[in-house]
């Protein structure tokens, strides 16, 4: 009998019915757990191992007010709180550290864990916390317990990231210390610098070479001349340089950050010293940066900028003195080319010696697991087996490539420095803790309530016995050995300068004549010079002219080459347009101005031409602003990169610069094809484009930015000034994306113990449906309604937030260990 039409359109109308029915409850139940991830933000919360009950009261802004009545008991509690607002982070963190991204992310994080594994960080994490004093193994196991009550509590629900992922594993103290490995590799990456030399001295000549980025004339300096023994390969060195992680792809953090300053008494409006501190770092949401308070007993305490994973203060005051970081840029790390002797051992100055070997296993989410074969030397670990999984060959035959970095030594103790710098008083004391720092290697400036202001250097630097550290050197026979590192006494720290104003930008610290070697490559000094003008223009400053200056976006690169552009002839069409535009702008990277725009695609597409005329190949070496500023110098001493290779015999003009000239064909063929591939997008108007449109600050969540819908669901994209040479730094990517700068703004006056400001770029929440994700995005990025670019840090909040009681578990209602609401009683969610 055949089936009537009528029933079977019922039958799949009902099926769609209850296909839609299930897709809803399968959405509202999505929702409910995300609802339920949602952390609390009211009541009175269980927490064991506290000795007293500790009081958080927050700011509008989801910014703690942490009360506790022992040092240990804030480390719990700022533990608690670090997980409950940042767990997914901290995970993050110590999953990209110990070499265990891929077990989530799959084999595009395989890149990242062999790196980590082959370094090791691990491993040297686990043996420094064991060599560190008690009182710091005491916070950090206080830290990790705190964090540790979260996750036994939440499970899944520990954030809305881990529904999918499980629960996380219990938090570790060593895993606190993976913070500072990551800080150390990546703020000190000069090896990778080595290895691009390396490669591009088989394709260039020596003096070409060094013009890339031309070497430090100190007189300390030792022989710079690379030891050709050491020769290698060029089209190996591009092979295992294409293997190591690079920013922004997958690589955490830039190689170059952060402004700091501080001011005497004499210089402050309020009679107290002044602190201003912007660490530049690579985005991402939430940001590094976690803002807090702590009160603790006798009116001590500490305000401002904490890293989720680490208990302690990095960058913020106490009682008595404030202190902030920028990296020194020292060369801490060499590439050293061992000798190989038999299958399993290398050459050294007493004979042949064995590999220390290490046999690695690395989860990959859904594939088999790949083995890895770690070979270290007595320099440190075989970089150059990390070309691929099995490809432990030679460069060239008979050798590998080992790597030492000061940050990889054994007995780190960054920790301890770091917590007794949270500890200090004074400048002396300040001093004590900076020669603790180990790693990496930074300028920590300090003021404190006496009227002082210092800077003193960080990190292990290393005393070679010959060479610059500039290129791989030979490891077989000691020639290049380090012998110790320089004496903490002995490096070029600054006190009480007469000018009242210590200002540091990235820029060379080695002062002129004699001293220890620091290094041969440093950056240009625009920030520098542009703070220490801004600070000239005012006798006494408050803390909002310190946020003004951190916020000012005037190029002086800009303005430094920008002549050499407006003196060719006007080119016809939107080249023409464009360039008119530049004319009478003072170099100022306005979000709503074309003019940004125009300049930096000119000024990074005329470097790279300029790289390829002198035989670099694509990628060999980075497009940088010092590079393009000797190229265009105005005395012609880098003109000869103004002209391709097949134009070596070619009669010359009386000058680079003039019509007809190398460097004037340069530059305005850059302008020219730069102006062409804006027109494609943004349009054929010149004065229409904006800066802002293309330099936006992409703050995105370092897993769910891949995932469809959900990638935009978890990110924040805001017009953003600046670029890479302005004070408020807008490191971009080739698309003029706003990916690195000033994660974190604070200023600091010694006068009040309220005088605590600061802000980030997000928010202090890592959950994308807390009205804290990114909440101080629009006051980071100067846009907010009351004009305001900072937020106090007071012992009061100025605006009342949430408040709770984290009590000793045993005096609360509910069960510390239970489901996850049995640790909260009275508890409400945002």
């Amino acid at each position: 009998m055949q089936r009537r039409p009528g029933r079977l359109r019922r039958f799949f109308r009902r099926g769609l019915i209850a296909a839609a029915l299930i897709l809803v409850l399968a959405g509202l139940g999505a929702g409910g757990l995300l609802w339920a991830s949602l952390p609390p933000r009211e009541g009175r919360i269980g927490l064991p191992g506290l000795s007293a009950a500790v009081e958080v009261v927050e700011d509008a802004h989801g910014i703690p007010r942490i009360t506790a009545q022992t040092e240990l008991d804030a480390a719990r509690a700022l533990g608690w709180l670090h997980a409950r607002d940042r767990m997914f982070q901290m995970e993050l963190m110590r999953r990209n550290a110990s070499g265990r991204l891929a077990e989530i992310a799959g084999r595009v994080a395989l890149r990242l864990d062999r790196f980590h594994r082959t370094l090791g960080l691990r491993q040297r994490a686990e043996a420094d916390l064991a060599a560190l004093p008690p009182g710091t193994r005491a916070m950090l196991e206080a830290y990790a317990e705190g964090v540790n009550a979260w996750i036994a509590a939440r499970g899944r629900l520990a954030a809305p990231e881990f529904i999918a992922l499980g629960v996380p594993e219990p938090w570790q103290p060593a895993d606190s210390l993976l913070w500072a490995k990551t800080m150390g590799l990546w703020l000190s990456n000069n090896w990778r610098t080595e290895i691009d030399r390396a490669r591009l001295a088989g394709l260039l000549p020596p003096e070409r070479l060094a013009e890339l980025w031309p070497a430090d004339e100190t007189p300390g300096r030792p022989d710079g001349q690379p030891d050709r023994r050491a020769a290698l390969e060029p089209e190996r060195m591009a092979r295992l340089a294409a293997a190591l992680p690079r920013f922004p792809q997958d690589a955490p953090l830039p190689s170059i950050a952060s402004n700091a300053w501080a001011l005497a008494p004499d210089r402050s409006a309020s009679g107290g010293a002044l602190l201003a501190s912007d660490p530049h770092l690579g985005f991402q949401a939430p940001i590094l940066w976690y803002l807090a308070r702590i009160e603790l007993p006798g009116g001590r305490f500490l305000a401002g900028a904490t890293a989720p994973g680490v208990p302690f203060m990095v960058i913020g005051r106490n009682e008595r003195l404030a202190w902030g970081f920028t990296t020194t840029h020292s060369d801490t790390q060499d590439v050293f080319v061992e000798r190989l002797s038999g299958a399993d051992g290398y050459e050294t100055p007493e004979g042949p010696r064995p590999f220390t070997l290490r046999e690695e296993s690395i989860a990959i989410r859904g594939e088999e697991p790949q083995r890895l074969r770690v070979r270290e030397t007595r320099h440190g670990p075989v970089v150059s087996d990390l070309e691929g999984p099995g490809l432990e060959g030679d460069l060239p035959p008979g050798t590998v490539l080992a790597v030492r970095m000061a940050n990889l030594e054994p007995g780190d103790s960054a920790a301890a420095g770091l917590h007794a710098l949270n500890r200090a008083t004074s400048l002396a004391m300040a001093r004590a803790a900076a020669a603790r720092i180990t790693a990496p290697p930074q300028n920590l400036m300090v003021a404190d309530a006496a009227g002082g202001i210092g800077m003193y250097l960080t990190g292990r630097v290393p005393l070679r016995r010959a060479g610059d550290g500039g290129q791989p050197a030979p490891g077989w026979d000691g020639s290049h050995d380090w012998d110790g590192f320089v004496p903490f006494d002995a490096l070029p720290h600054a006190e009480a300068p007469a000018s009242g104003v210590l200002v540091n930008a990235n820029n060379r610290v080695q002062p002129e004549g004699d001293g220890p070697y620091l290094g041969r490559d440093w950056h240009g000094d625009w920030r520098f010079r542009r703070i220490h003008a801004l600070l000239a223009q005012r006798g006494r400053h408050t803390p909002q002219d310190q946020a003004v200056i951190q916020q000012d976006a005037v190029s002086l690169f800009a303005r430094e080459v920008l002549p050499v552009l407006l003196s060719l002839p006007r080119p016809a069409g939107h080249a023409g347009a464009a360039r008119d535009l530049l004319l009478g702008w003072e170099g100022e990277m306005a979000p709503d101005r074309p003019q940004p725009l125009i300049f930096n695609a000119w000024w990074k597409l005329a470097a790279r031409m300029a790289l390829a005329h002198g035989g670099v190949p694509e990628g060999g070496w980075p497009a940088t602003s010092e590079f393009l500023r000797f190229v265009l110098h105005p005395d012609g001493r880098g003109a000869h990169w103004c002209r391709p290779a097949a134009e070596a015999g070619t009669p010359r003009p009386a000058s680079a610069f003039a019509p007809g000239g190398a460097c004037a064909a340069l530059a305005a063929a850059a302008l020219t094809e730069a102006v062409e591939e804006l027109v494609a997008r943004f349009g054929p108007d010149p004065a229409a484009w904006r800066w802002g449109d293309a330099h936006a600050a992409q703050l995105e969540h370092p897993l769910l930015r891949f995932v469809p819908l959900l990638g935009r669901w978890s990110s924040l994209s805001l017009p953003t000034p600046g670029d890479g040479e302005t004070v408020n730094r807008g490191g971009t990517d080739r698309s003029f994306r706003h990916v690195h700068g000033p994660g974190l703004r604070a200023v600091f006056d010694l006068a009040s113990p309220d005088g605590a400001w600061a802000v980030i770029a997000t928010g202090q929440s890592g959950h994308p449906l807390s009205r804290h994700w990114g909440d101080q995005a629009a006051l980071w990025a100067g846009r907010a309604a009351d004009g305001a670019r900072l937020l106090r840090l007071g012992a009061v909040p100025e605006q009342a937030g949430g408040q709770l009681t984290l009590a000793p578990a045993d005096s609360s209602a509910g069960s510390p260990s239970g489901s996850p609401s049995g640790l909260q009683t009275d508890a409400g969610r945002e």
